[in-house]
């Protein structure tokens, strides 16, 4: 956390500035917005629920989770509420069997000890009825070199109540001064999920003490949940009475249930759904997907800017994400280079742009293997940038290049390049259109 200064973005949402890289984490017109607007709409979830079943996100970049929390938190709000209401007669029975199930395994008293038999918590939804109305199948596997981060996310506040920042910065502060803008919001429950998923996957995320130290800071206090403190607090309190998996699960659940949310009890709901599975990967991308047997139908890619990390932006990486996309899958990134669209042309993908419905304007990029999933064609304009110096590619060609060797590469081919500058071109342009 000592290399990375929190703000609050414009939608009230915490960002993150890495005075390392001298880059911002987030937009600071909002850090959930941009993850609704560049990532989550762009992708038709809708439309992709209502023909599959299954679905396999790669995020990569994870940083503190806003495109992971989003999808979740997207998903629930437009898909999982819809299926549950229409089973609801099938569902509800099954349910509230299992929060009885949940109560009779845990005392009154939560600080007791707990013994009982081993029971799957599977068997209660395993019979072929429950299986026909189960929830979709979610895998997300999330990847980010810096695990801090990624411990931090489930407990940062979903909204603000300030532009509180920890450093000057004369960039931050110009974006800043903007008017406050909440457009999306985010469920508290999908923290929940997300510090669940923490837990069981990487358990010493308990024991952390770089993320103790942060989260009882009074320096950073604003910026992190109290009650998610508190659910791990009780949680690592009473670990170690349990013995079995199962019974750490539905003691977990209990926890839940009885601490965090009594005023939103339907939000347990979502905990039912075992279909849902989320991984992180502690690790370099390029080496992570490298030994990934996964093949994907949504992947973020959400690293820093290709002049801060071209490693991400590369030919020969995006030749490796092709292998892991499906036929029918897409990527979304926030970039707009030349150099990043030209490298994913290069590779195989078929590009166009994200659009701002709001606004019209153009937000990003999107790849993909079918040309029909492309609803905004770039413009004959954006196409010769290609073309030009700015389209020349970051390479990697073993995909093990540190930033700095690439970024060096990349320097000393575009002064040795022949191919017309920005400036020439758009010069060229406009005489075209003023003959």
């Amino acid at each position: 956390m000592q290399e990375f200064y929190p703000y609050f973005t414009n939608d009230g949402s915490p960002g993150l500035y890495s005075p390392k890289v001298d880059d911002i984490y987030h937009s600071t017109h909002g850090a959930l917005t941009e993850a609704y607007e560049k990532f989550i709409l762009p992708a038709n979830l809708i439309e992709y629920f209502e023909k599959n079943n299954n679905v396999k996100v790669l995020d990569i970049c994870y940083g503190i989770g806003y495109n992971t929390k989003s999808f979740l938190n997207f998903y629930f709000e437009n898909i999982y509420k819809k299926n549950f209401t229409k089973n609801k007669k099938f569902f509800s029975k099954k349910f509230y069997n299992f929060i009885s199930y949940i109560k009779s395994i845990c005392t009154d008293n939560i600080n007791a000890p707990i013994n009982i038999e081993t029971v799957h918590t599977d068997n209660i939804f395993n019979n072929k009825s429950y299986k026909n109305n189960s929830e979709n199948k979610i895998f997300i596997k999330a990847i980010d070199i810096n695990k801090n981060l990624i411990y931090m996310s489930p407990f940062l506040k979903i909204k603000g109540k300030n532009k509180k920042m920890l450093f000057n910065n004369s960039k931050i502060n110009s974006y800043l001064s903007e008017k406050s803008k909440n457009k999306y919001k985010l469920n508290k429950m999908i923290n929940k999920i997300i510090l669940i998923k923490l837990i069981k996957n990487t358990p010493e995320i308990l024991e952390n003490r770089d993320l103790e130290e942060v989260l009882h800071s009074k320096k950073y206090r604003d910026f992190f949940e109290p009650t998610m403190r508190l659910f791990k607090r009780v949680y690592k309190t009473n670990l170690y009475k349990i013995s079995t998996g199962d019974i750490k699960t539905a003691f977990l659940h209990n926890i839940y249930y009885r601490y965090i949310t009594l005023r939103d009890k339907n939000g347990l709901k979502s905990f039912i759904n075992s279909n849902i599975d989320i991984i992180w990967d502690f690790n370099d991308a390029r080496q992570s997907l490298l030994v990934d047997d996964n093949v994907y139908n949504f992947i973020f890619l959400d690293a820093f800017t290709p002049s801060k990390c071209p490693c991400l932006w590369s030919l020969e990486f995006f030749k490796l994400l092709y292998k892991h996309l499906d036929d029918n899958g897409m990527i979304l990134t926030y970039s707009s280079s030349a150099a990043v669209r030209n490298a994913f042309v290069n590779a195989g993908f078929c590009i166009g742009y994200i659009k701002n419905e709001s606004t019209g304007e153009n937000i990003g990029t999107i790849a993909a293997k079918n040309k029909t999933l492309i609803k905004h064609n770039l413009s004959e304009f954006d196409l010769g940038l290609l073309k030009t110096k700015s389209g020349i590619m970051y390479r990697d060609k073993n995909l093990d290049a540190i930033n700095e060797d690439i970024i060096i590469e990349h320097k000393n081919a575009v002064n040795k390049s022949n191919l017309e500058s920005v400036t020439q071109y758009k010069k060229r342009c406009k005489m075209e259109i003023n003959k």
